[in-house]
């Protein structure tokens, strides 16, 4: 007893900060649980061989889902079906396709909707554009992505756009992602790819908190400023501030998913991935 008088205070009213403390903890919001998905590039050798078997492998290894890349295009609706049916066997999901521009031209948007609707993704990210020289390029890329936005939004569909380095490199004293932030309805998802941006100089949060709610998704993507090394790090030893980053995602950007997305490292693909995962499940925590 003599002890907690010397501090001020005694035990009663000692037990009793520790019970408001803890009883202020319980009433404090949950923080929102976000899923960890896969972008299949990071493994996409494996995907050539066996992409069943690799989508498989990435559900056990305890991702809540993946995104498809381009070549998703070329599956047919009865490969579409079985990737589907493991997925929901495995209770993962695909949040997202990746698209070459030409997928979301009038031509081909019906049937990238249709794999995409088959697969249960209900987001279709354009991966990169053409090489552009001019601003207005970029207003012509930004008009595509609204006319696709308004004819998949019936559908319960969204179309977004991904950004790399290119974004972030001024034409005509104008940076294209800023062109397309402007020029695009809210309907179209802002997909952030962190390392890619960093690769151009580019400050992540400074970008998610610009333009709120529109970073749907993140492509959690490691960059160290050692040309050296640049993209062939693991997730969390590289220079980006996942911390910050991920706090601007979720207080500011409006981010729904994570995606991992590994370009290159020195260990073998599947087991990169593998640990890219328990970084992002600790960065979470």
């Amino acid at each position: 007893m003599e002890l907690f008088k010397e501090r001020g205070t005694t035990r009663r009213g000692f037990l009793g900060a520790g019970v408001s403390a803890l009883g202020a903890a319980w009433a404090a919001p949950r923080r929102k649980k976000i899923p960890v998905a896969l972008e299949l590039y990071s493994v996409r050798e494996e995907c050539k061989k066996d992409i069943k078997g690799t989508v498989r492998a990435v559900g056990q290894m305890g991702y809540d889902g993946v995104e498809y890349f381009a070549t998703y295009f070329d599956f047919g609706t009865d490969l579409a079906k079985e990737l589907r049916q493991i997925m929901d066997d495995l209770k993962i999901r695909c949040f997202s396709t990746h698209n070459s521009a030409k997928y979301l031209l009038p031509e081909n948007l019906e049937k990238a909707a249709e794999l995409n609707q088959i697969l249960g993704s209900r987001q279709i990210i354009q991966a990169s554009a053409p090489r552009i020289t001019t601003a207005k390029g970029w207003q012509e890329v930004a008009e595509n992505l609204n006319q696709a936005a308004e004819k998949l939004k019936p559908m319960g569909m969204r179309v977004g756009y991904h950004n790399h380095g290119v974004e972030f490199k001024p034409v005509e004293e104008k940076l294209p992602w800023e062109i397309l932030a402007a020029n695009t309805t809210k309907d179209v998802i802002l997909q952030f790819d962190v390392g890619a941006a960093m690769s151009s100089g580019a400050d992540p949060v400074t970008w998610i908190k610009r333009y709120p709610g529109r970073t749907v998704s993140v492509h959690v993507k490691e960059y160290s400023k050692d040309p050296a090394k640049g993209f062939r790090v693991l997730l969390g030893e590289g220079d980006a501030n996942w911390k910050e980053i991920i706090q601007a995602a979720e207080s500011v950007g409006g981010v729904e998913v994570y995606i991992i997305e590994q370009e290159g490292a020195t260990l073998p693909p599947m087991e990169t991935v593998e640990r890219c995962l328990k970084t992002m499940r600790k960065l979470l925590a």
